[in-house]
């Protein structure tokens, strides 16, 4: 199998460690993912996702999915997304990701200021979840990673909720679709958190007192890094 990640990192000490959290929590081995970064390549063809088994869609601390004149990539990203719907393409999204194929199929993405989320939170499921192939192996508010100042106060049509907060959608599927998408971080665990948000302290936390806060009372969150397995299990297996 071979997975494409869609990448939106500009330094590279981040670049690096999400490729390897992306490894580590699939079970792949190296070589398995090849990186597209959409900061080197603002500019693609849908059908670059073609040779690839399924795809992985990154977060993003320095672009925002509402800003796609500052941000082209957003454009293209986004006709990606639906293209691989359109061919039944296994797609895994984490945040940036989960942000860009809402907007992709037609749902709706604000900015929140202030309060928004960040640390390790616990999700609520939706009934649906109990169904689904990826979704079903974990307990109700099992706890994951949240960190964006972007939100979806409405899913697309064609989507299936499965998972959320009191503040805003987490998790759904494309109905009858290989195409899960999640705001929350699958990938990253507590440690992987702290050294995001110790790189990108002065966007997110108000001081350093609020990022030892933060850090205080984060917990690990292994059931939500358990997902990319489940997807990766899902996609060998032929489920697709």
């Amino acid at each position: 199998m071979t997975f494409l990640l869609l990448q939106i990192r500009q330094g590279q000490s981040v670049r690096d460690e999400e490729l390897a959290s992306f490894l580590r929590y699939s079970g792949l081995p190296d070589g398995a993912i090849t990186v597209l970064n959409l900061f080197d390549t603002p500019h693609f063809s849908a059908s670059v996702v073609e040779p690839y088994t399924a795809v992985f869609v990154g977060g993003a601390s320095e672009a925002s999915v509402l800003e796609p004149a500052e941000y082209p990539f957003v454009v293209d990203a986004q006709a990606l997304l639906r293209h691989c719907v359109a061919i039944d393409k296994p797609v895994f999204a984490s945040c940036f990701g989960f942000q860009l194929a809402v907007l992709a199929l037609g749902g709706e993405i604000v900015q929140e200021v202030a309060e928004f989320e960040m640390g390790t939170l616990p999700m609520t499921l939706t009934p649906a979840a109990q169904q689904d192939p990826l979704m079903c192996a974990v307990k109700n508010h099992f706890l994951a990673v949240s960190v964006h100042r972007e939100k979806a106060v409405a899913l697309p049509p064609s989507c299936t909720l499965l998972a959320h907060t009191a503040q805003c959608c987490h998790a759904f599927r494309v109905t009858g679709k290989p195409f899960w998408a999640f705001q929350f971080h699958p990938e990253v665990d507590r440690a992987t958190l702290v050294q995001r948000l110790t790189v990108y302290k002065s966007q997110y936390t108000q001081d350093d007192a609020h990022l030892d806060e933060i850090i205080r009372t984060a917990e690990e969150t292994p059931e939500a890094n358990a997902l990319l397995r489940y997807f990766v299990d899902w996609v060998d297996h032929g489920a697709v």
